[in-house]
């Protein structure tokens, strides 16, 4: 059988252009506690969500900004990461841990 393949990034894409899944992504990867995974799920939802110019334009920040905040050594304020998941039509929430039975 000779399938083509798609590019890992055009699947996750078209998976994250779904809001509950990027929301499930983001909170997934937050969970885990490491920023440059944030980060990086970040740039994955907001290239799925419309590119980095739409959701730049979204957020109120420059593209080039956006870029720089989400890169690997970005160290984006809390104010900017709400700005960024506004722009992608998000929410940052906080929920209580599941109690231990």
């Amino acid at each position: 059988m000779n399938r083509k393949s798609v590019p890992f990034e055009e699947e996750l894409y078209d998976y994250l252009q779904n809001p509950e899944n990027a929301a499930g992504y983001l909170t997934a990867v937050i969970e885990d506690g490491d920023r440059e995974a944030f980060l990086l799920a970040l740039r994955h939802v907001a290239q799925a969500r419309g590119g980095m110019t739409a959701v730049a334009e979204k957020a109120h920040l420059g593209r080039e900004s956006l870029y720089k905040m989400l890169s690997s050594k970005g160290n984006p304020e809390f104010k900017s990461i709400a700005s960024v998941l506004h722009g992608m039509g998000l929410r940052l929430t906080v929920e209580p841990e599941a109690m231990a039975a």
